[in-house]
């Protein structure tokens, strides 16, 4: 349409660069590793040198472990990328690739198609390789507070194409015939849930994003807001006309305050474009959508949970049917789909269902965003296709693991998801393939594991979790979540007794009546890591044992007496808390009585202190009979 294309080259001569450009990638991540002092170091060395040169932000680009990450443009050159470039480190960098030196040391890559003396490009370098980059194809390349560069690079393509003579029924045979299935964890194929509420009663309707991502170790969601916002408030505005709801709830975590406040400023930005609001792109369509932040519960992550918060109410899933698609928001029909579903509807209706379809190695298709964190070597963001092997995004993208440790398993899924064994590293990522051994793969967070990582603790932290997150409605879920931690708890103490397996296994029976997923998943961790690693647990259990000498209860530092003389015993005993180490015979000694088990002496001398399983063990007295 003209409105759109006016707009576009509007937007492309506003985005286009007319001298050196230096933008610092700027997300929460970048943030934390101290993004906003490297901007300001180079601002004001851009300053004082009088450089001519524009310096902005742009968002993250997935690499993580790299941060603060700076993106250089000089004139008649490809963009490259520095990290880490630290604030003490820009004023010095900032010389020197101004002055002809491109510092090869600091760059990561070059954007463009060839190499740029030593820098190679991206393009060529095995972590991009392995990946194909739809959703991510704008970050760390555009600034995500500015319409305009997402106007310049293909944005609201696909709103304008939806607006231009698709009927919303030619828009729900795209998404089917691309089989795009809801990428928060359920599958669900997006087409046939926004049909739903297409063909529902009324024109009340709502549309909801959501953006609790609340998973330990899952970022992926919360990188697209920041980097990326528009992406999302376009795919949900194409929802609002294919479904005729009228309106739209992002319902954003509230530990992501940089992500409300890049999409709320998105959102002004696109109502000021005539993108949002009343008679979009000059048409009879009229949508709009606010900002929500979350009530900073993990159970309002269950979308009925979620819409009871958008409406003020305590987040408590409830009982269904009915569904949302029939009674949501307000009791009026609703849909709820996650921030990577809404993504990538733009993309399909721009470039065909074929572009998502085409791709993937598995029962599922497309591509998929993946939070790599854990004891892995670098932690990113990768996009790869459905169906990529693990063993390629841990070895290729990750980094591998720490080669003086031994690969023991993965945490995926969040906390309600499962722990599976290294043996899984050549299995490929799809949900189908996790359904099938009873776990999920979830919305995409990865959690790597070595042999220093005991699987009961991490089960009881993943349960302890689920409980205190409990919304409390159902004696179900309530209790019997605070059971399982009590049992688990014990194992770790080792006071467990063989009993208690058996009413693991009766409560994951018990949990299934649970009324909502929360509880009926809260066994799962429980479920998944006793059918890989079942000996670990009766260790703790029958040996009173921990392999992974990770429980504190089950294990007892001692100091080696030749590494712990001198100027060294006085920084031992200068470390414990509870005056368990003592100077005996001119060295350190650890008075096992005394001791908390809680470290510190390792964390002050490594080299002196080694952790092992006790050795003074006393066997539990307490006896249960269960049956």
């Amino acid at each position: 349409m003209q409105a759109y294309e006016a707009l576009v080259a509007q937007a492309q001569a506003a985005a286009r660069p007319s001298r050196t450009l230096i933008q610092v990638s700027m997300d929460s991540g970048a943030q934390h590793r101290g993004a906003q002092d490297t901007l300001a170091a180079i601002r004001t060395a851009v300053a004082d040198r009088g450089i001519d040169a524009e310096v902005g932000i742009v968002g993250g680009n997935g690499m993580c472990w790299a941060e603060p990450l700076v993106r250089l443009t000089l004139p008649n050159q490809a963009p490259v990328v520095y990290g880490p470039v630290t604030a003490a480190d820009a004023p010095q960098w900032l010389g020197d690739v101004l002055a002809g030196n491109l510092r090869p040391d600091l760059a990561l890559g070059t954007e463009g198609e060839t190499a740029i003396g030593d820098i190679v490009p991206f393009s060529q370098q095995p972590y991009f390789q392995v990946q194909r980059r739809n959703l991510l194809a704008r970050m760390g390349k555009t600034d995500p507070e500015n319409v305009d560069h997402y106007l310049a690079t293909s944005g609201y393509a696909g709103l304008d194409k939806a607006l231009d003579g698709l009927s919303p029924e030619d828009i729900v045979k795209l998404l089917l015939d691309g089989n795009l299935t809801g990428r928060g964890g359920a599958n669900f194929p997006a087409g046939r849930k926004w049909d739903f509420l297409r063909t529902a009663r009324g024109t009340e309707k709502y549309l909801i994003c959501n953006a609790d991502e609340g998973d330990p170790g899952a970022f992926v969601n919360r990188i697209l807001l920041e980097s990326d916002p528009f992406l999302v408030i376009e795919g949900m505005t194409i929802g609002g006309y294919v479904t005729g709801a009228p309106y739209g709830f992002i319902y954003i975590r509230d530990e992501y305050p940089l992500a409300v406040e890049r999409v709320r400023k998105a959102l002004d930005q696109a109502r000021a474009r005539g993108l949002l609001g009343k008679n979009i792109l000059g048409t009879d369509f009229s949508y709009d959508m606010e900002v929500v932040r979350g009530a900073g519960a993990y159970v309002c992550g269950e979308e009925t949970g979620l819409i009871a918060s958008i409406q003020d109410y305590r987040g408590m899933p409830r009982i269904k049917p009915p569904f949302p698609a029939q009674a949501g928001v307000f009791m009026k029909p609703t849909n709820v789909n996650n921030v990577e579903t809404y993504a990538y509807v733009p993309g399909i209706l721009a470039n065909g269902p074929e572009w998502f379809s085409s791709v993937g190695l598995g029962v599922n298709k497309g591509t998929k965003l993946f939070s790599l964190s854990g004891r892995i070597n670098r932690l990113c963001i990768v996009e790869v296709d459905m169906g990529t092997p693990i063993r390629t995004l841990m070895e290729t993208c990750g980094g591998g693991l720490d080669p003086a440790h031994t690969f023991k398993g993965i945490q995926q899924g969040g906390p309600l998801g499962g722990v599976i064994p290294a043996d899984w590293i050549d299995t490929g990522l799809d949900p189908a393939n996790f359904n099938s051994q009873g776990t999920i793969m979830g919305s995409g967070g990865l959690i790597f594991l070595d042999e220093r990582d005991c699987i009961v603790d991490l089960c009881k932290w993943l349960t302890h979790f689920d409980s205190k997150e409990s919304c409390g409605r159902c004696t179900t879920c309530r209790i019997g979540s605070m059971r399982m931690v009590d049992i688990l708890d014990r194992m770790t103490k080792g006071i467990a007794v063989a009993d208690d397996l058996a009413i693991m296994q009766h409560l994951e029976l018990v949990m299934n009546n649970a009324n909502c997923v929360h509880g009926q998943f809260t066994p799962k961790p429980f479920n998944a890591a006793y059918k890989w690693f079942k000996a670990e647990f009766e260790a703790h259990v029958f040996e009173h044992r921990c392999p992974s000498s990770a429980c504190r209860d089950l294990v007892q530092y001692t100091i080696d007496p030749a590494k712990a003389t001198g100027a060294v015993a006085a920084a031992l005993v200068a470390s414990c808390p509870v005056d368990a180490i003592v100077t005996a015979a001119d060295s350190a000694v650890i008075v096992q009585d005394k001791c908390i088990r809680c470290g510190l002496c390792q964390a002050a001398v490594p080299d002196a202190v080694s952790v092992s399983p006790r050795t003074t063990f006393e066997a539990p007295v307490r006896e249960v009979r269960y049956g």
